[in-house]
Protein backbone atom coordinates (compact mmCIF):
# COMPACT_ATOMS: atom_id res chain seq x y z
CA UNK A 1 0.00 0.00 0.00
CA UNK A 2 1.40 3.56 -0.86
CA UNK A 3 -0.04 7.16 -0.47
CA UNK A 4 0.51 10.36 -1.76
CA UNK A 5 0.69 13.45 0.75
CA UNK A 6 -0.52 16.64 -0.53
CA UNK A 7 -1.44 20.06 1.75
CA UNK A 8 -0.53 17.48 4.99
CA UNK A 9 -3.32 14.92 4.28
CA UNK A 10 -1.76 11.46 3.27
CA UNK A 11 -4.23 9.01 1.16
CA UNK A 12 -3.65 5.46 0.72
CA UNK A 13 -3.90 3.40 -2.79
CA UNK A 14 -2.36 0.66 -3.75
CA UNK A 15 1.03 1.20 -5.52
CA UNK A 16 0.10 -0.43 -8.46
CA UNK A 17 -2.58 2.59 -8.94
CA UNK A 18 -0.22 5.07 -7.23
CA UNK A 19 2.43 4.30 -9.54
CA UNK A 20 -0.10 5.18 -12.52
CA UNK A 21 -1.38 8.08 -10.25
CA UNK A 22 2.01 9.91 -10.46
CA UNK A 23 3.03 9.13 -13.81
CA UNK A 24 -0.84 11.46 -15.07
CA UNK A 25 -0.15 13.87 -11.90
CA UNK A 26 3.33 14.76 -12.83
CA UNK A 27 2.85 15.10 -16.72
CA UNK A 28 -0.17 17.35 -15.97
CA UNK A 29 1.56 19.89 -13.04
CA UNK A 30 4.73 19.92 -15.36
CA UNK A 31 2.87 21.79 -17.83
CA UNK A 32 1.51 23.36 -15.67
CA UNK A 33 -2.24 22.98 -15.06
CA UNK A 34 -4.42 22.52 -11.87
CA UNK A 35 -6.85 19.55 -12.13
CA UNK A 36 -9.45 17.75 -9.82
CA UNK A 37 -8.83 14.71 -8.51
CA UNK A 38 -11.81 12.42 -6.71
CA UNK A 39 -11.74 8.80 -5.41
CA UNK A 40 -14.23 6.28 -3.31
CA UNK A 41 -12.54 6.38 0.13
CA UNK A 42 -11.98 3.56 1.83
CA UNK A 43 -14.43 1.59 4.60
CA UNK A 44 -12.65 2.71 6.95
CA UNK A 45 -13.18 6.20 5.97
CA UNK A 46 -16.81 6.00 5.63
CA UNK A 47 -16.90 4.27 2.03
CA UNK A 48 -17.53 7.84 0.53
CA UNK A 49 -15.85 10.07 -1.78
CA UNK A 50 -13.37 12.77 -1.81
CA UNK A 51 -11.40 15.04 -3.93
CA UNK A 52 -8.83 17.68 -4.09
CA UNK A 53 -7.98 20.68 -6.38
CA UNK A 54 -4.22 19.86 -7.09
CA UNK A 55 -2.23 22.77 -8.40
CA UNK A 56 1.36 22.68 -9.39
CA UNK A 57 2.81 25.16 -6.62
CA UNK A 58 1.44 22.28 -4.09
CA UNK A 59 4.26 19.96 -2.94
CA UNK A 60 3.33 16.74 -3.17
CA UNK A 61 5.15 13.31 -1.78
CA UNK A 62 4.56 10.21 -2.71
CA UNK A 63 5.31 7.00 -0.83
CA UNK A 64 5.32 3.40 -2.13
CA UNK A 65 5.42 0.08 -0.41
CA UNK A 66 6.70 -2.03 -3.56
CA UNK A 67 9.77 -1.04 -5.05
CA UNK A 68 8.91 -1.93 -8.66
CA UNK A 69 5.15 -1.75 -10.09
CA UNK A 70 4.51 -2.76 -13.76
CA UNK A 71 3.10 0.42 -15.85
CA UNK A 72 0.09 -0.37 -17.98
CA UNK A 73 0.46 2.32 -20.99
CA UNK A 74 -3.41 1.94 -21.85
CA UNK A 75 -4.48 2.57 -17.77
CA UNK A 76 -2.05 5.84 -18.13
CA UNK A 77 -3.98 6.65 -21.12
CA UNK A 78 -7.17 6.18 -19.48
CA UNK A 79 -6.50 7.92 -16.94
CA UNK A 80 -5.09 10.81 -18.28
CA UNK A 81 -8.23 11.13 -20.46
CA UNK A 82 -9.99 11.72 -17.30
CA UNK A 83 -7.89 14.06 -15.85
CA UNK A 84 -7.92 16.18 -19.02
CA UNK A 85 -12.24 15.93 -18.75
CA UNK A 86 -14.37 18.73 -16.80
CA UNK A 87 -14.44 16.11 -14.44
CA UNK A 88 -11.15 15.81 -13.47
CA UNK A 89 -9.12 12.71 -12.62
CA UNK A 90 -11.09 9.80 -11.11
CA UNK A 91 -9.34 7.19 -9.67
CA UNK A 92 -10.18 4.22 -11.17
CA UNK A 93 -9.15 0.32 -11.77
CA UNK A 94 -7.99 0.09 -14.86
CA UNK A 95 -11.01 -1.15 -17.40
CA UNK A 96 -9.50 -3.65 -19.67
CA UNK A 97 -9.59 -2.39 -23.40
CA UNK A 98 -9.84 -4.97 -26.45
CA UNK A 99 -6.76 -7.13 -27.04
CA UNK A 100 -4.19 -6.76 -29.53
CA UNK A 101 -5.73 -9.21 -31.93
CA UNK A 102 -9.29 -7.84 -31.64
CA UNK A 103 -8.20 -4.35 -32.71
CA UNK A 104 -8.73 -2.65 -36.22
Amino acid sequence: MGSIRYDGQWVEFDDDVLAHLQIVIVGKLRRGESFLMSWRDSAERGDGRSAVWLHPSQNLIFHFSDVEVPISAEWIEQLTRSANSSGGLVVARERPGPRADERP
